[in-house]
């Protein structure tokens, strides 16, 4: 698979944000398929394949990259992160944590549960876009991440 071909998922609950996160894809040029879930219960069982989510198209590669929003209704971000990091197959799944919050206790507890990377929400489209732009470049482009089979990638059995 190409690194444009992976699914991307947004969980946040701001339907504002939301539209925000997708003018910024779009004004960045990103084209990947992207799954925008509402809170943190909705997209565990997607990536479980539970509930409404059983037919799913999962298929056998996870997301390459999760945009998450720490502030949610029934589970929140910290929640999304622990469960994700000891589920085997999505353990190396990248998650950008996207959050209003700049308390030290938030960020550091985002680490310690495995994020990959936090970043303060910006105020604007322009400033969003420039930041979704960087992101895809460096986590889908230039990291390489033993979970998604780049042909450049030398960690991935052949």
């Amino acid at each position: 698979m190409n690194p444009w071909e992976y699914t991307i998922i947004i969980v946040e609950d701001e339907a504002n944000d939301v539209l925000l996160l997708k003018q910024a894809f779009e004004k960045a040029n990103v084209k990947n398929p992207i799954e925008v879930f509402r809170d943190g219960q909705e997209v565990m069982d997607y990536l479980s394949k539970l509930g409404r989510h059983s037919r799913s198209a999962l298929g056998d590669a996870p997301p390459a990259l999760m945009l998450l929003d720490l502030k949610m209704p029934r589970k929140t971000g910290f929640e999304v992160l622990q469960w994700l990091r000891h589920q085997p197959q999505l353990k190396c799944m990248i998650v950008v944590v996207m959050a209003s919050s700049l308390h030290p206790s938030d960020i550091y507890r985002a680490y310690e549960l495995g994020c990959n990377s936090y970043l303060s929400k910006p105020g604007n489209v322009d400033q969003l876009a420039e930041m979704v732009e960087l992101i895809y470049r460096y986590w889908l482009l230039l990291n390489l991440n033993p979970d998604l089979p780049h042909a450049r990638n030398p960690f991935r059995p052949s």
